[in-house]
């Protein structure tokens, strides 16, 4: 009964929110007629389609493939030795006589350990400029979700782009975004096999071993 109480808990998305942004509305046209039209500044007929506007749509490349390795080891030892002969006293020479200390002590440690972790990220994902820096530099922001049966996967995706590094298609690699962060996450009903109940963290946090 207790189990059916179990839920799962909210996590905050690491990515930039928001997800997505709305592009200002364009200036009046007050020449109606005319070859130029101020309502289209953002898509000049010179120059390239590269986004460079809030609202501009960009392709990211993800391709991520992080490889760690880490080792450590160490190797202590300590020894001493004591002893203390006490000699002969005026009082009491029965038991002065008989009284010799020593002790011996050491201490040995050893210890190795080591970790490698591997982690290979692919895929494509269309974002939006959500805000452009004074210096020119885009701050995108995007999200898709898949619905698969009963789970839903979302893949969220945040950073900041320098217009020159955009490619000709408007996509852009991810090793090229700055502050980039990539989150893959999905609920559902194994999202919520795999989360451990309310009472279980409760008592888990009260547990001294």
């Amino acid at each position: 009964m207790l189990a059916g109480c179990a839920y799962v808990p909210f996590r905050q998305p690491i990515t930039q929110q928001p997800m997505t942004a709305v592009p200002p509305s364009p200036p009046v046209n007050t020449s109606p007629g005319s070859i130029y039209n101020p309502g289209y500044t953002g898509r000049p007929l010179f120059e390239d389609q590269r986004p460079r506007n809030v609202g501009d749509i960009l392709t990211i490349v993800i391709s991520e493939n992080i490889n760690a390795t880490k080792s450590s080891g160490a190797n202590t030892k300590r020894g001493g030795s004591t002893n203390l002969n006490v000699p002969t006293a005026g009082f009491a020479p029965g038991f002065f006589s008989r009284m010799n200390l020593s002790a011996t002590g050491g201490n040995q440690f050893d210890a190795t350990g080591g970790a490698n972790a591997s982690n290979t990220f692919t895929g494509v994902i269309t974002v939006t400029v959500t805000n452009v820096l004074p210096n020119g530099n885009l701050v995108v922001s995007g999200e898709k979700q898949m619905l698969i049966n009963q789970g839903n996967e979302f893949v969220r995706f945040s950073g900041v782009v320098n217009p020159n590094t955009v490619a000709g298609d408007n996509s852009v690699l991810s090793t090229d975004v700055a502050d980039a962060k990539i989150e893959y996450s999905a609920k559902g009903v194994i999202d919520e096999a795999e989360t451990m109940g309310w009472l279980q963290r409760f008592f888990l946090n009260l547990a001294p071993w």
